[in-house]
């Protein structure tokens, strides 16, 4: 894909800042759900999803990366304001908490992702990779903002069943520089970003094998990002439940990092961002 209008970056720019890639990035989780896997808060305040999201930043987060709908297996997916008026207003609290804060906004909704940076959000994470909303890739190219262009297939209802695969690693690889090409055609050239989606249409041993193969992935010369914290292929590997998982999360996060991924989104931000640290000194 080096025909194409990505380079290889080496820094991510949002609002102007620049973050390096010269050590991956910690993205943390701010889940704004009832029904999440593992950290789901029902009727959670305001404030004290804030306060969680301070908690990550000074834990050492570069991104806070805020969704409002879950996406785990069988999750029931809810209307677009009915996310807007989940998120909007955690955003707001939190850049008027901390204004240089980097938010993400976790969503396959354009129009979820177009409010959500009108009021301050940075960059946009799709688990859809622009396959679910066809207005998804025109707003990213119309703002230019950094997007996490994520693999899979069908929806949290159908994705269990839609596992098999010609050739795991090389249809991935065509999926995203088919989405890329896209995205290049309709004037996009900020920082865009690769997510294999662990745990999205892909079973255990193929999760397994994404990660020990991440590698291969570094042929599109783009960031990735890797997704893993706490999910079902780790737990029920171990024979645990998610609230077991860290020590398994932190072992496929050191592997991820030292396959090329260039951003792990995380639950436990502390733990991440160690595993960070004790990755630079190898």
């Amino acid at each position: 894909m080096k025909d194409t209008a990505f380079s290889n970056k080496k820094t991510l720019t949002i609002r102007g800042s620049v973050c390096d890639f010269s050590r991956p990035l910690v993205m943390g989780i701010l889940n704004v759900t009832p029904d999440s896997f593992y950290d789901g808060t029902p009727d959670a305040a305001v404030q004290d999803l804030v306060e969680k999201a301070l908690k990550m930043t000074a834990d050492g987060a570069d991104i806070i990366d805020v969704g409002g709908m879950s996406t785990r297996p069988g999750a029931t997916e809810i209307s677009d304001q009915e996310e807007i008026d989940r998120v909007i207003p955690v955003i707001d609290a939190l850049l008027q908490k901390d204004q240089q804060c980097y938010v993400s906004i976790d969503t396959f909704k354009s129009s979820v992702a177009r409010e959500a940076l009108a009021h301050g959000a940075s960059m946009v994470n799709d688990v859809s990779g622009g396959s679910r909303d066809n207005e998804m890739h025109k707003l990213v190219a119309a703002e230019q903002v950094p997007y996490v262009l994520m693999h899979m297939r069908g929806t949290s209802k159908t994705m269990n069943s839609l596992d098999e695969y010609d050739d795991l690693m090389m249809d991935l690889v065509t999926f995203f520089k088919n989405q890329s090409e896209n995205l290049a055609n309709l004037g996009y050239r900020d920082c865009l970003i690769l997510d294999p989606g662990i745990g999205f249409a892909k079973n255990p041993d193929q999760n397994f094998k994404l990660i020990s193969e991440l590698s291969q992935f570094k042929t599109l010369n783009l960031p990735i990002l890797v997704g893993l914290s706490r999910k079902s292929f780790i737990y029920k590997s171990l024979g645990v439940d998610p609230s077991q998982a860290l020590t398994g999360t932190i072992a496929m996060n050191m592997m991820a990092i030292q396959q090329g991924a260039d951003i792990l989104r995380v639950h436990d931000v502390k733990e991440a961002v160690q595993v960070v640290q004790l990755s630079s000194k190898m």
